[in-house]
C-alpha cells in the first residue's frame, strides 16, 4: 500500500496548511465610524478597520446614504486602499459630507465597486465644531458639546503587526509557488 503523503511535497503540505488558517481568518470589519463613533463634518476623520484579513490586500473606499436627497449612490472616496494599514485619516477634501444620519462606509472591490465586501454600521455625521467621540464624556451638557473641538488626534496608519502579516502573506505565496513548481 503507498501512502498519499509520500507524493504530496513537504513544503505543499506546509503551505496548504497555512492557506487554510488564512480562509479561517478574522473577517474584514470597519470599526470606525459606528453608531457610537461618528464623525465631524468639513473636519478630519478617523475610519479604521480589522486587517487581519488578508483575502482583501486592497480595497475602495466609498461612502453611502440611506436618504437619497443626501447621496444618490454610493461615493468613492479612496480608490485605492491598501488593508494593512488598518487605519486612515479622512481629509474634509475626501469626504466633504453635510452634516446628517444614515450614512455607512463601504469596502468594495477596486474593479468593481458593486461588489462590497464589508459594510459599516449607520454613523451620524455631525456638524462642523461638533465634539469628536473620544472629547464627549457621559456628564458633557449641551453647552460643553457645542463647543469647537481642538482635532481628531492622530491615527497610527500603520502597525508592526500588519507589516509582519503582509510579509507572512507573501512568504506563504512563495511558498505555494515554489510546491506548486516541485510537483511538475
Amino acid at each position: 500500500m503507498v501512502k498519499l503523503t509520500s507524493f504530496i511535497p513537504r513544503a505543499a503540505v506546509v503551505a496548504l496548511a497555512a492557506l487554510s488558517s488564512v480562509v479561517n481568518a478574522d473577517p474584514l470589519e470597519i470599526t470606525s465610524p459606528s453608531s457610537d463613533t461618528w464623525w465631524v463634518a468639513k473636519s478630519q476623520n478617523v475610519l479604521t478597520w480589522t486587517c487581519q484579513n488578508v483575502t482583501f490586500p486592497q480595497f475602495t473606499v466609498l461612502i453611502a446614504n440611506t436618504d437619497p436627497k443626501i447621496l444618490t449612490s454610493p461615493l468613492a472616496i479612496i480608490a485605492e486602499q491598501d488593508n494593512f494599514q488598518c487605519s486612515i485619516v479622512i481629509t474634509q477634501d475626501q469626504s466633504n459630507q453635510p452634516a446628517g444620519t444614515g450614512y455607512t462606509i463601504l469596502f468594495a472591490n477596486i474593479l468593481n465597486s458593486s461588489d462590497i465586501y464589508t459594510t459599516s454600521q449607520q454613523f451620524e455625521i455631525k456638524p462642523l465644531g461638533s465634539l469628536y467621540p473620544s472629547q464627549v464624556t457621559p456628564t458633557a451638557n449641551a453647552s460643553t458639546a457645542s463647543q469647537t473641538s481642538g482635532g481628531s488626534g492622530s491615527a497610527k496608519p500603520t502597525s508592526a503587526a500588519a507589516s509582519n502579516k503582509v510579509l507572512g502573506w507573501g512568504m506563504l505565496a512563495g511558498a505555494v509557488a515554489g510546491a506548486a513548481g516541485l510537483m511538475l
